[in-house]
């Protein structure tokens, strides 16, 4: 049986209970529902953050689902005494930035390493800053991203990197085995080739008939632009072309049309290579089509067929020198890597140049240039697309 004092103590015990947990300290209350601070970013991670414009915050950029941007972002803690490697391939423009303060622009295309402790401003405490990377013309490259926070920097650390500045990286021995094994079987291709069919290849490939006028030229002309010959001299020119674009231009997959259809890792250099050589050889044959639309335009069907056979002759002609200049290349990259990278854009610029050179002199043969009709013609089918490919390949960066 339950008396008043009883019921007096159970009151009072449950008073005291709640006065109790009321004078506790208020961080030990909070302990228990405080949420854990989330992991330490010591390291880059494949997950960035795009900017949402419409609620104003960033979110998870997810491939496939969000279009790509130009700036990307990524929580990252940086310290003054520790050092934080970051290699990356770079466009030239593209720009780094911690709590946006610029730490570094690219001035040339190039794979690079940098430390991101040295870089970081010293008005910035050590701790989790934003990384930002930001391409104005393009998409950073994210899968070429990598870094990871090391212990604090030695000595031996601080003399290799005392500027503080990023430096091209130079590419490693297994890209370089990859190129000269794609030499390789080019070499060993031509061979074949040439041994297969000794009499097209001689008269393809002779410079005094490139550049006179004879019955042999006029008579080459005039033969079918499609052929088994000329299939296999086209495909192997593709492939000699886009070995030479995949070593000096690190991100040319990172154009907005090409990355719409085709997405390839910059570190992938076997697909990159066959991804360029499908281009190439769709672009040369594909131009047949767009010469003869063209010349159905422009009333000079006749014109169409000489015009592309030289077209063709010329550029499988001149593919036979993009071995040797990529091996130059591969040869004297570690020691002058902007000046061979500039020869080589040279190079193929050179290239494009002279193959229109070439086609509007044999055209000028046939019917005068100083024809304005004509030279719209030209105009058309050949300095439209050359000024489309230098912007494209030679003048990208």
């Amino acid at each position: 049986m339950n008396t008043p004092g009883l019921w007096r103590m159970r009151w009072l015990l449950a008073i005291g209970l709640w006065l109790a947990f009321a004078a506790s300290p208020s961080s030990v209350r909070a302990s228990e529902y405080r949420q854990l601070p989330p992991a330490s970013p010591t390291s880059l991670s494949s997950d960035w953050l795009i900017h949402d414009a419409g609620r104003n915050r960033l979110i998870f950029y997810l491939p496939g689902y969000h279009q790509p941007a130009h700036a990307y972002y990524q929580w990252v803690r940086v310290s003054h005494t520790q050092s934080f490697p970051l290699s990356f391939a770079a466009q030239r423009g593209l720009s780094l930035f911690i709590d946006n303060q610029l730490i570094f622009t690219a001035r040339t295309a190039g794979n690079y390493s940098l430390d991101l402790g040295r870089l970081l401003p010293p008005n910035l405490p050590s701790g989790k800053h934003l990384l930002a990377v930001w391409q104005p013309d393009g998409y950073p490259a994210l899968a070429s991203f990598s870094g990871m926070s090391t212990t604090p920097v030695g000595a031996s650390q601080s003399a290799k990197a005392s500027t503080g500045q990023a430096q091209p990286r130079l590419p490693g021995p297994q890209g370089q085995n990859v190129y000269l094994g794609f030499l390789l079987v080019l070499g060993l291709s031509y061979g074949a080739v040439r041994t297969t069919y000794q009499p097209g290849m001689a008269r393809i490939f002779q410079l005094d008939e490139l550049f006179g006028r004879n019955s042999d030229q006029q008579a080459f002309l005039t033969k079918p632009a499609f052929s088994l010959l000329n299939l296999l001299l086209v495909l192997l020119f593709a492939l000699s072309f886009a070995l030479l674009l995949t070593a000096i231009h690190t991100d040319l997959q990172n154009l907005p049309l090409l990355r719409r259809f085709f997405d390839v890792p910059e570190t992938a250099i076997v697909a990159r290579v066959l991804l360029y050589t499908a281009v190439i050889t769709s672009f040369v044959f594909g131009k047949y089509l767009y010469v003869k639309i063209m010349g159905y335009i422009f009333g000079l069907e006749p014109l169409a067929d000489i015009q592309y056979r030289e077209f063709l002759r010329t550029t499988l002609l001149a593919g036979l020198f993009l071995p040797l200049v990529l091996l130059l290349y591969l040869s004297l990259n570690g020691n002058w890597p902007h000046t061979v990278a500039w020869a080589a854009s040279a190079a193929i610029g050179v290239l494009l140049v002279g193959a229109v050179l070439r086609v509007a002199r044999t055209l000028h043969h046939y019917a005068s240039l100083l024809n304005l009709h004509l030279f719209a013609y030209l105009c058309a089918t050949e300095v439209l697309p050359l000024l489309v490919l230098l912007k494209l390949i030679v003048f990208t960066y």
